[in-house]
């Protein structure tokens, strides 16, 4: 029998902190770059956020954000899984999967750069179509490499293709009325629909259950209507 290597245990430090309008698990895309809307900050903490750290970033279109799942249960884990784009009818093993219930609560996401700031003393990094909930700790960064990071002839098992939209998105009067005010929001809140975020095992859902989830400064409720999202409320959260 092998030997576990020597430390078996390992400490990281965060070396920065996501800012997103994701504020809640619930509604996050289950993969990065399906939201052109979401737009997100990485705010590198100290010491690491010197101008140095990052100096030839800026050349780069994209990054490698590696993170820790914080908005799940540590330890909570199981060999096998019910993946989302399986319906959550068919179990798969972990190893499989991009589960968040793992052995260790990591996770690694592609995601734009599209700027590189200073503000109010803090140094930010702007991405785009990240899949991160508000607070995420960000354990590393690595540039994106097109010539070694696509594989085109690469097999992707049960996820060979990009999710497609599954509902339209409506809104209600009082519900368009606030998005005329905040264009962003109207766009960000049917990109999040539009791939029905509901649990993929729903069994004995009531018919015209209503949803919230909590986005930017608000609270969005929604229910399904046949084929349609229709969101019925944007209130302050």
């Amino acid at each position: 029998m092998s030997e576990v290597p020597s430390p078996a245990r390992f400490t990281f430090d965060a070396i920065g902190v996501i800012r997103s309008p994701f504020k809640e698990k619930f509604g996050i895309p289950r993969q990065s770059g399906l939201m052109s809307a979401a737009q997100s900050q990485l705010e590198l903490l100290p010491p690491y956020d010197r101008d140095e750290a990052v100096r030839g970033l800026e050349g780069f279109s994209h990054l490698w954000i590696t993170f820790v799942f914080h908005g799940v249960r540590q330890g909570d884990w199981s060999p096998t899984v019910r993946p989302p784009r399986l319906g959550g009818n068919q179990r798969l093993g972990v190893f499989a999967t991009r589960a968040t219930h793992r052995p260790n609560p990591i996770g690694l996401s592609v995601v734009e750069l599209i700027g590189i700031k200073r503000e109010q003393g803090h140094l930010l990094l702007q991405l785009r179509g990240a899949d991160l909930m508000d607070g995420t700790p960000v354990l590393d960064i690595k540039p994106y490499v097109p010539y070694v990071d696509s594989v085109p002839t690469a097999r992707a098992g049960f996820a060979a293709g990009a999710p497609q939209p599954r509902l339209q998105v409506a809104f209600a009067p009082e519900a368009e009325a606030v998005c005329v005010q905040r264009p962003p929001l109207r766009e960000f809140i049917v990109q999040m629909l539009q791939y029905d975020p509901r649990p993929a095992y729903r069994g004995d859902e009531e018919p015209g259950r209503i949803y919230g989830v909590r986005v930017f400064d608000c609270n969005v409720r929604w229910r399904v209507e046949g084929d349609t999202a229709q969101v019925i409320a944007i209130d302050p959260a």
